[in-house]
């Protein structure tokens, strides 16, 4: 970029290619990334998330009073 801005960096996820800014539409894209190497590992990061997520009793659908918004044990309604 020309004005002392950094460039962004996306992951494509029809492509599966990295892009510039100027690239395809957000909606088809993972991003920003600071550098081509963070957006090139886009779908290794969103893996390590979802694994974190699926793991973390905050977010776990499975539990005691899931689906209820309480984590107190009472039984669903």
């Amino acid at each position: 970029m020309s004005n002392g801005e950094s460039e962004r960096w996306w992951f494509n996820l029809k492509t599966h290619e990295v892009e510039p800014d100027d690239g395809a539409r957000n909606a088809d894209r993972l991003g920003p990334y600071d550098t081509r190497e963070e957006a090139a590992r886009a779908l290794e990061k969103v893996a390590e998330r979802n694994e974190a997520w699926d793991n973390d009793p905050k977010w776990n659908d499975d539990g005691p009073g899931s689906g209820d918004g309480l984590a107190d044990g009472t039984p669903d309604s």
